[in-house]
């Protein structure tokens, strides 16, 4: 008897990446199962949006393989880009438009059957109905990122990549967006989420891996990366256990410093 394997919704073997002399990505490995949220974990210019630029075919890797949704990225962007949506660490809504008005531009760019029903339900998923009349730039940063990753479900992707999504945010506004993100998943959407913030890959993240200086270090679940720290020192009278930050500086020690070309990729990606 045997049992059928699942195949991961993204799969990077061995991917790498230079910008001149500049090693940003060294060879990076890892897998991400179907309906998960998956955290790349990183300090500034440790890789993570240049890898997610590579997977959402925006930029074509230097060495390694990468499927996404069984398609290689490199051979086969179109399907890749059919069964993706990317959202960027700023959010691309107008704000001169509603927030009804953005969703359906985009309903109608992709062609759907009436743009009008699929803005109004998604508006209604999202908590946004009472605002879906107002001008987007009357929306708090929450709200404006929660119709950005609305805009970004337009057409049923099975996989969103979400690139710093909380950046910039108020404690607020990002409780709002990782209430987004956990709903996601259980509809079933495979969720890449990269950040430098411990506390969001602690609150969303079924597995994190820590990206640092172009490789991954270390990847697996919470309780997993938890374990890597040694017990040992004197005894106290109450036990801390470990977080992540914990971890992540163990791993990692000095906070890595800025790699000039992925910040000057990002701020293309974001223009």
């Amino acid at each position: 008897m045997t049992t059928a394997t699942i195949e991961p919704a993204i799969r990077v073997q061995g991917v790498k990446k230079s910008f001149k002399d500049l090693n940003v990505l060294r060879g990076v490995d890892f897998d991400v199962q179907p309906g998960t949220i998956f955290a790349l974990l990183g300090s500034n210019g440790a890789g993570k949006t240049t890898l997610v630029r590579i997977l959402s075919t925006l930029l074509k890797a230097d060495g390694g393989t990468a499927t996404v949704s069984g398609f290689d990225v490199a051979a086969q962007p179109g399907q890749v880009r059919e069964a993706i949506s990317l959202t960027g660490q700023f959010a691309a809504v107008d704000e001169v438009l509603t927030g009804r008005e953005n969703l359906v531009l985009i309903a109608q760019l992709r062609h759907l059957k009436n743009p009008g029903a699929v803005a109004d339900e998604l508006l209604a998923r999202f908590s946004l109905t009472e605002a879906g009349s107002r001008k987007a730039g009357t929306y708090s940063g929450g709200m404006r990122r929660r119709l950005d990753i609305a805009m970004s479900l337009i057409g049923d992707p099975s996989i969103i990549f979400l690139d710093e999504p909380t950046t910039g945010l108020d404690p607020q506004a990002r409780i709002e967006v990782w209430d987004t993100v956990k709903q996601l998943a259980q509809g079933g959407t495979t969720v890449l989420l990269t950040t430098q913030y411990l506390d969001e890959a602690e609150q969303l993240a079924d597995r994190i891996a820590i990206l640092h200086k172009g490789t991954i270090i270390q990847n697996g679940t919470l309780a997993e990366l938890k374990k890597l720290l040694p017990a040992g020192g004197e005894p106290v009278l109450v036990e801390k256990e470990p977080s992540l930050e914990d971890v992540f500086l163990a791993l990692v020690g000095e906070p890595a410093e800025t790699d000039a070309a992925e910040a000057a990729t990002t701020r293309k990606a974001s223009r």
